[in-house]
């Protein structure tokens, strides 16, 4: 597994956000693919997170993330390689299938 070059990077992005509006893309913010996701309520905030957890254990690729009642600020890197690889993207892709 490696980093992704800055190509690489902008390549994947264009790809992960095809078909979605501006508001609803992810981004490159320090170095790590971030997004804020925006739910209904808590409850619907927390059962996506839940979704998520049961795939982010599935990849053994774990985000940081952030929840308040019904927003939850998602940030994705990979540890090993200190900046962002294919499975912040796989694991990308699978939270925005859940959203």
């Amino acid at each position: 597994m490696e980093k992704f070059t800055a190509p690489q990077l902008q390549a994947a992005l264009l790809l992960l956000n095809q078909h979605k509006a501006p508001s609803l893309h992810w981004q490159i913010s320090d170095g790590k693919l971030c997004k804020t996701f925006h739910f209904k309520s808590f409850i619907r905030a927390f059962g996506w997170m839940t979704q998520a957890a049961i795939w982010a254990e599935k990849l053994n690729h774990h985000p940081e993330w952030f929840n308040v009642y019904s927003r939850v600020e998602v940030t994705l890197s990979t540890h090993d390689l200190s900046g962002i690889g294919e499975l912040d993207f796989k694991l990308a892709e699978k939270m925005d299938s859940f959203s």
